[in-house]
C-alpha cells in the first residue's frame, strides 16, 4: 500500500469514526465539525497531491510538506484555544452553581423547616444577609 493509501484510508476512518460518535452523542457539532472538515481535506489532498503542490507555490512555500506543518500547526493552535474557552466557560459555571447552591442552603436553613437544610453537620456556615458567615455557636 502507498503512502497516500494509507493517509487516505485513515483519514476516511477518522472520518467514519467522528460521525459515529456524533450519532452516539459522545461528542458534539461543534468540536467535531472542524475534525470532519480536517478528514475531508486530508483526503482530497491525498487524492490529488499536486493540489498541495500548487498551494504551496501559491503561497510561498518551497516545499509542501512545510506548508503542511504550517497547517497543522494552525489547527492544532485553534483546537487548543477552543477548549481554553470551552473549558473557562465550565469552570464559571460551575463556580456560579455551586454560588447558587450554597445560597439555597442557606434559605432553606433560615426557614425553619426541619431537615430542609440538607443535614449539613456541626460548624458548618449560616446565612447572615448576603454573605456567607461561619457558625458562632454550632450545635452539640
Amino acid at each position: 500500500m502507498s503512502g497516500y493509501g494509507f493517509v487516505i484510508g485513515l483519514a476516511v476512518l477518522v472520518v467514519f469514526l467522528l460521525v459515529a460518535l456524533l450519532r452516539s452523542r459522545r461528542i458534539r457539532e461543534k468540536y467535531a465539525a472542524m475534525w470532519i472538515v480536517l478528514g475531508v481535506g486530508i483526503v482530497i489532498v491525498g487524492v490529488w497531491p499536486n493540489l498541495a503542490v500548487s498551494l504551496a507555490r501559491l503561497v510561498g512555500v518551497e516545499t509542501p510538506s512545510n506548508l503542511v506543518f504550517a497547517v497543522a500547526i494552525v489547527i492544532l493552535l485553534s483546537v487548543c484555544i477552543q477548549l481554553s474557552v470551552a473549558l473557562s466557560a465550565q469552570e464559571e459555571q460551575s463556580r456560579t452553581l455551586a454560588e447558587e447552591i450554597a445560597l439555597i442552603r442557606c434559605t432553606l436553613d433560615d426557614s425553619g423547616i426541619p431537615g430542609a437544610g440538607g443535614g449539613r453537620g456541626q460548624g458548618d456556615v449560616t446565612c447572615a444577609g448576603p454573605e456567607i458567615l461561619p457558625d458562632p455557636q454550632p450545635d452539640k
